[in-house]
């Protein structure tokens, strides 16, 4: 059997490894046409801020490690710029020195990536334009920044390598500037509501973020670069960085005749074989469904990449393996802050037709007379029906990471917000509370569910007639003073029983506090003293976090 791929990094150098531990005797080639088989993509930004401060450190895996550890070939500076199906070869460019050569097949693996989105406004040959992809990259920016003495920087683009590059450039001391399109960062892993927590860290940062941003055009302008929106303005800087996104490298695919999405991306079978049966894809450059709602999604992470060269590599040894498709978790340092998500964000949950229910929470990341304990906010998302998760987010500095894992498991099981109400988790002070922040999540949720509280939420405040309802505010007298929500009355929780006689039981109560334990028990007090209520969920914190 000989088994060629095309693409090393993440999924094309999993499959090759995968299949020499299970074929000792198998045939397997890499073509790469860049220098470097296996590197540290995620770590890219990094080395820029000098985070990391050795090249070597990026490298993962060279042609000659990976040859004597697994017996592969693997050859570099190798374009594979045709396939032939029928034929079962792949034309092959030697990049060193021009050549052209035919390959041949059992097995064909298309392992080719994605590529940085690159606007047709913005110009080709300017030296202080950027997109971040690979090492070669990364070296180009960091020798730029260096010996030019670059002072600010725009990066046009909020999604992960977006927000990394800002943080890195921010470390170097530029001032930098994000322009982005849409009115928030994040937006695969986060909703409007909880990305505000991260535009927060990036002005505390002194970042300037300017969203709603058409581009219309960008040109150098001597020793800055300029960038031109719709709105009429312009902002300059020393460089740019294009973070807009990627799109999958399908042509070869194309030119195969292989079937794609609209999109462009490789459509693939449960076993990873595209619509060729002796051709597989994996990584960035396919379609996947998710996990969650069953939809075909694009969802390029290198997590889901290592997996899928696993099965791929298994399938062609002859065992049964199937992907069983992507939820999206994720992980991002922001500064000060840690931002994470898995499933569904509530746009995706709406827009696949789910109903569904959310639930913030503000627990702390460990005990909180335990010195250096820090708020975690959490938003989770469930079925009305049966609670089943459908997705979380969360924001904080500390404990974020083993939360959102769990709460990946959770959903990888298909488990309930019931479930989480039981979950054993570690407890000692110095690492998490008795009741585990994902546990407090589950039993707010558990309260919804079973009736117990009613809710309402931020974006609905706006709608209430201050005449038909009351609208009250039971944290103290000095928290009401300081800052509240307009047209909420001030009665504090703990003498809310003996002030019952000055609410109208004729009109629905709607209650705050400033995170919404408060409330809710506020809401347990007047109900079984026969008002009809409904609590903050999320408290004024989360009014506040989205209201500015």
């Amino acid at each position: 059997m000989k088994t060629l791929i095309i693409g090393g990094v993440a999924g094309g150098a999993s499959v090759a490894a995968r299949l020499r531990r299970l074929d000792e005797h198998a045939e397997i080639i890499i073509l790469e046409r860049g220098e470097y088989i296996s590197f540290a993509n995620c770590g890219l930004p990094y080395y820029i801020g000098d985070v990391i401060t050795k090249k070597e450190y990026l490298v993962l895996q060279t042609p000659q490690s990976f040859d004597a550890r697994f017996r592969v070939e693997v050859r570099v500076f190798s374009e594979a710029v045709a396939i032939h199906p029928a034929e079962k070869t792949v034309t092959v460019k030697n990049l060193r020195t021009g050549e052209s050569y035919e390959e041949s097949y059992d097995k064909l693996v298309l392992s080719p990536g994605a590529e940085p989105i690159r606007p047709a406004s913005v110009p080709e040959d300017s030296e202080r334009i950027f997109t971040l992809r690979n090492i070669p990259d990364t070296y180009k920016i960091k020798d730029y920044i260096t010996s030019h003495s670059c002072k600010s920087a725009l990066v046009i683009g909020g999604g992960y390598i977006g927000l990394e590059m800002i943080e890195n450039l921010r470390r170097t001391g530029m001032d930098v500037t994000l322009l982005q399109r849409s009115e928030q960062v994040l937006r695969s892993t986060l909703d409007f509501d909880m990305a505000c927590l991260v535009h927060k860290e990036l002005k505390k940062q002194g970042v300037h973020l300017y969203f709603n941003q058409k581009i219309t055009s960008v040109e150098q302008q001597g020793s800055i670069v300029c960038v031109h929106t719709a709105e009429g303005q312009t902002y300059c800087a020393d460089l740019l960085v294009l973070a807009i996104g990627v799109a999958p490298e399908s042509q070869l695919a194309r030119q195969a005749e292989l079937a794609l999405s609209e999109r462009g991306c490789i459509q693939v079978d449960e076993h990873l074989r595209t619509s060729d049966a002796d051709i597989y894809a994996l990584g960035d450059a396919i379609e996947v469904t998710h996990f969650v709602s069953g939809l075909k999604a694009y969802i390029p992470l290198a997590g889901p990449a290592n997996r899928q060269g696993r099965i791929v590599a298994d399938n062609i040894a002859g065992l049964d393996s199937v992907y069983r498709g992507t939820q999206g978790t994720a992980v991002l340092k922001c500064f000060e802050q840690t931002v994470a998500g898995t499933g569904l964000t509530e746009a995706a949950a709406k827009a696949a037709g789910f109903d569904y229910e959310k639930v913030f929470v503000f627990p702390m990341s460990h005990a909180s007379y335990y010195p250096n304990a820090c708020e975690i906010s959490m938003k989770v998302i469930f079925t009305k029906d049966t609670g089943r998760i459908l997705g979380a987010q969360l924001v904080g500095k500390d404990g974020v990471d083993k939360r959102c894992d769990v709460l990946a498991t959770a959903i990888r099981a298909n488990m309930t917000m019931y479930d989480l109400v039981h979950l054993e988790l570690c407890y000692a002070p110095p690492f998490s509370s008795a009741k585990d922040p994902v546990n407090i999540a589950g039993l707010a949720a558990e309260n919804i569910l079973t009736g117990k509280v009613d809710i309402f939420h931020y974006h609905d405040i706006a709608a209430l007639d201050p005449e038909k309802v009351t609208l009250l505010d039971v944290r103290t007298v000095k928290e009401y003073n300081k800052s509240h929500i307009p047209n909420f009355i001030n009665i504090p929780l703990d003498s809310l029983r003996d002030n019952l006689d000055k609410l109208d039981a004729a009109k629905p109560i709607y209650v705050t506090c400033l995170a919404g334990l408060r409330s809710y028990i506020g809401c347990r007090i007047l109900m079984q003293n026969g008002f009809a209520c409904k609590s903050l969920c999320g408290g004024y914190e989360l009014y506040c976090n989205v209201n500015g």
